[in-house]
């Protein structure tokens, strides 16, 4: 497929469409590099982590008789 052509195609779709167009070729990229270059580094999961319980850091009922 040539890119003037998706270009054009993608220029027809509404900007939230185009935002998800935009993720999944952000996807497609991390899917298909060289895995051998990926290495972890610190904060290399920031803003990963959307959402999170309000109670994610209370102890938990199952561990009441230890405490």
């Amino acid at each position: 497929m040539e890119i003037i052509v998706l270009e054009q195609k993608v220029k027809q779709l509404p900007l939230q469409a185009r935002r998800e167009v935009l993720d999944y070729v952000d996807f497609l990229l991390f899917k298909y590099r060289d895995r051998q270059t990926l290495k972890p580094y610190a904060g290399c999961m920031k803003g990963t982590v959307t959402r999170m319980s309000e109670d994610f850091n209370e102890p938990l009922d199952d561990f009441k008789d230890y405490m």
